[in-house]
């Protein structure tokens, strides 16, 4: 189906919106659209076995028997209807249309009614009716042939994902948050099966797919239908988690449709309430929200981050408040297959993430941990670099992130970064913030280039070596150190250091606080290379005026912060034990490559320029970063000054000769 036929399909189910408008608010629309685009699909998905099941119904009528499984296989599905009832019978009968809808949804089959509960449908119909609505509601949707012949599964949830960006443009929401673009979602699926090739060919493979923010279901769609491309008879169990309940429903209609279990697709939380947490699977894939806080989980989380430690989801460390992104990368991770000592089992990850996953947090914060942990423990096997535009509700660049615990020998201890955001082609009309889009050649390209992505990197006579580099774990390692300096004071009185000596709080509790700093005033304009000096000139100065000199070490770095002067020339100022003590005003920061000698460092990079500084080594931090665009980076020299100058020139020629024309 191409873009225009799922275009027409959505606009036919939208165009109810002309009849509600009035009746109901713009943000509202979806509440109706939206089930009854879902019921219609049920009912002609059951279409060809209605005779079927009537029939079954019949023979087991009157027996107290559970005929659920007999009329599951009766309708061919998971799910069925028992009355003889279609949306257009219901419009034959306008008197009583509520009633029979009434009727005809209550006889759908459990699933398939807690799908239709999730949009408060019944209370949907009662509103319609009283607004004398409903009969032509239900008539827009008879005419809209939903048949899985004519609209495939895959097909269908074009039309759901554009129901809802419409609903979500409406409501003000963000719908991005709901679905991914469908070629953006077959790229990732291909990076993250196709390696796989060849085990999934084996007669009665089975593998479990899992998707923690699933949304409308398309990537654990699309994953199926990847899976299968290889093996036909392959069997794909499909999970997921989803907290919008109108995103849940359709996902779980879908998959119900599809043959899955509905039971699989879980309404929650992923972080408070976690779904299928005992479960493991081969593949998890995911689009979490960018930069969504996680604000309203924080107890949860930080509950099990501080409790269960390793043993629990969060263990390596958790990032800041407004961005949850790296909190399901760590529980995906949790959801993974061990590996067995002869090399068996593992799993595979896919997500999409914004930039900031890369290199936001410095050492020691819960983000650089998080990625030390990743990259220590050898998971990370590559980042792809995707356009910018390509999503709904964004126009930022986003990244691919591959994890798997069954690296192939040679690419352990590698990470392979593949920059592909030169991979798009212009999309004929917008659709939000997406201009962009993956082509089918684009798609092949990328895949084939990630394949082979070492031989690339490798081969400077490869078309596409430019694009890919490859890099051990630990060259996005480096030591934060603390680079420190002495503090080096003069000592001086004038009107600024009396003030400051004035309005610090051991002076201030002094019996005779004015009278001390009035003693002190009378060396006004004095000064001293020395501590000592000045303690001695002040000691005397405080004597002489009858006030006993105070003691303790407090007063005595009061007097010295106070009436001392940062100054490069001034005296060295130390510590108990006769070190030097660092200024905090000149301390500074370097980052040195993990594994490099930090005094050869200093030596070479520092020194030359502040020949006094330090390493304070108990502040060393070990932190991890991902400079994507750093290593893709090319330099691109400025256009000649005379270049500039001309097209200037010729900018305000133009404008002359424009204003000429205006003033004639």
């Amino acid at each position: 189906m191409n873009t225009s036929k799922h275009t027409e399909l959505a606009n036919h189910a939208w165009s109810v919106a002309d009849l509600l408008r009035g009746d109901y608010k713009q943000s509202d629309y979806g509440r109706v659209i939206l089930p009854f685009t879902v019921l219609r699909r049920l009912e002609c998905v059951l279409e060809p076995t209605r005779e079927k099941v009537a029939e079954t119904v019949t023979r087991f009528k009157g027996q107290d028997l559970n005929t659920a499984p007999f009329l599951r296989k009766a309708s061919g599905h998971l799910f069925y209807n028992t009355s003889d009832l279609t949306l257009k019978k219901i419009t034959g009968d306008a008197q009583n249309i509520a009633k029979l809808l009434q009727v005809y949804v209550a006889a759908f089959s459990e699933n398939a009614q807690e799908v239709l509960d999730k949009y408060d449908f019944a209370q949907q119909i009662k509103r319609l009716d009283k607004a004398g609505l409903l009969y032509q509601v239900v008539g827009k949707f008879t005419d809209l042939d939903l048949r899985p012949e004519v609209v495939s599964h895959h097909n269908m949830g074009y039309v759901f994902e554009e129901l809802i960006r419409r609903f979500a443009e409406q409501s003000n929401e963000t719908a991005g948050e709901h679905f991914t673009p469908r070629e953006v979602i077959q790229l990732m699926v291909n990076l993250l099966i196709a390696p796989d090739g060849d085990a999934l060919q084996v007669p009665g493979v089975v593998r479990k797919v899992m998707d923690p923010a699933c949304g409308t279901g398309g990537m654990l769609s699309a994953t199926d239908e990847q899976i299968r491309s290889f093996n036909p008879d392959a069997t794909v169990e499909a999970y997921g988690q989803e907290l919008n309940p109108e995103s849940w429903a359709i996902c779980r209609s879908d998959l119900m449709i599809k043959g899955q279990d509905p039971e699989n697709i879980a309404l929650g939380n992923s972080f408070s309430d976690p779904a299928h947490a005992r479960e493991k699977f081969d593949y998890l894939l995911a689009n979490p929200p960018f930069g969504v806080e996680w604000k309203k989980v924080k107890e949860e989380v930080e509950y099990e981050h501080k409790n269960f430690g390793d043993a629990g989801r969060f263990g390596a460390g958790l990032p800041r408040i407004n961005d949850g992104s790296l909190l399901f990368l760590q529980h995906m991770i949790s959801m993974m297959k061990p590996v067995d000592v002869k090399g068996r089992g593992g799993s595979r990850i896919a997500i999409v993430f914004n930039g900031s996953p890369l290199f936001t947090g410095a050492a020691g914060s819960g983000e650089s941990e998080i990625r030390r942990w990743i990259l220590e423990n050898d998971w990370l096997e590559g980042i792809v670099a995707l356009p910018d535009q390509l999503f709904y509700n964004t126009g930022i660049s986003t990244y691919f992130w591959i994890l798997t615990n069954r690296k192939s020998p040679d690419h352990k201890g590698k990470v392979v970064l593949l920059d592909a955001r030169d991979q798009w082609q212009k999309m004929r009309k917008s659709l939000g913030d997406k201009r962009k889009e993956l082509g089918k050649q684009h798609i092949a390209a990328v895949t084939r280039l990630y394949g082979e992505a070492l031989q690339a990197a490798e081969d400077v006579e490869h078309p596409l070596h430019a694009k890919v580099k490859v890099f051990d774990n630990t060259a996005f390692g480096y030591q934060r150190i603390t680079v420190e300096r002495p503090l080096k004071l003069r000592f001086e009185v004038t009107e600024e250091t009396l003030t400051a000596l004035a309005a610090a709080k051991p002076v201030q509790k002094l019996p005779d606080a004015e009278a001390f700093v009035s003693a002190v005033r009378t060396l006004l304009g004095a000064s001293w290379p020395k501590k000592s000096e000045m303690l001695m000139a002040l000691n005397g100065a405080v004597t002489d005026a009858g006030i006993p000199w105070p003691t303790g070490a407090a007063f005595a770095k009061t007097i010295r912060d106070t009436i001392g002067v940062r100054d490069p020339e001034g005296e060295v100022q130390h510590i108990k034990g006769g070190a030097a003590e660092p200024d905090t005003d000149l301390r500074d920061y370097e980052n040195v490559p993990l594994g490099e000698d930090v005094t050869a460092y200093l030596d070479r990079e520092v020194r030359p320029h502040v020949p006094d500084a330090w390493i304070d080594h108990t502040k060393t931090k070990t932190g991890y970063e991902i400079p994507f665009t750093r290593h893709f980076y090319v330099y691109e020299p400025p256009r000649p000054l005379a270049e500039i100058d001309a097209e200037l020139k010729a900018l305000e020629a133009e404008i002359q000769g424009l204003l000429g024309e205006v003033t004639e």
